[in-house]
């Protein structure tokens, strides 16, 4: 069964997602997935280099007491589904291009789950900067990606396809993420491994 999952890195609702998605995957051993990510950016004119934090959620939310309610339900969610944000650790929000090329790189090694796990863990429990080149050849050498097989994907033709594939959300009409397409059902939203498990389940029939 095909699964499209629309995310960004620096997202933490995307990293509660993934966790119930991978959660509920565990409930069909004998089934075949093709679990595809596909990136989106929430920040598509983050300058290459990102900027601070403090900066970041003071241009988005008007400065970090604005953005505190948001982010204390995340963590509420994030800790349902066993995760445990550090997000005062987080000091710079990156551009996230280098980001998802790793994670299509690492779909041609089957690894993409682990890797995107990494790069969320890196980023929101770590406070690692998942811009950073040397922080992503750390990840990828990690899942036993050789760093030359890294550099040598990041590449003009290989950042305009993470490109061109940020605009399939657009032509969705997706404006939120994390999204889901399982099967012939659309599901948007950090939603629980029960509610994707039954989407799978509807799409076996």
């Amino acid at each position: 069964m095909k699964i499209n999952v629309f995310a960004d890195t620096i997202c933490g609702w995307c990293f509660i997602g993934h966790k119930n998605l991978n959660k509920a995957l565990k409930n069909f051993p004998n089934i075949k997935f093709d679990i595809r990510h596909i990136p989106f950016q929430l920040n598509p004119d983050m300058p290459a280099e990102g900027i601070l934090r403090d900066k970041y959620l003071e241009i988005k939310f008007g400065g970090k007491d604005y953005a505190a309610p948001m982010y204390e339900n995340m963590k509420l969610k994030a800790n349902e589904s066993g995760i445990d944000l550090k997000l005062d650790k987080i000091k710079k929000t990156p551009n996230t291009i280098l980001s998802h090329l790793l994670i299509i790189l690492s779909e041609q090694f089957n690894l993409q789950s682990e890797v995107k796990e990494k790069i969320y863990q890196s980023y929101f429990i770590d406070g690692f900067d998942i811009g950073d080149m040397d922080v992503l050849i750390g990840i990828a050498k990690e899942n036993n990606i050789a760093e030359n097989i890294f550099k040598e994907f990041i590449n003009e033709k290989n950042i305009q396809n993470v490109t061109s594939k940020i605009l399939i959300a657009k032509e969705k009409n997706i404006s939120g993420v994390p999204f889901f397409e399982i099967g012939k059902d659309f599901i948007s939203g950090a939603q629980s491994s029960i509610q994707l498990e039954n989407a799978i389940k509807s799409n076996l029939n």
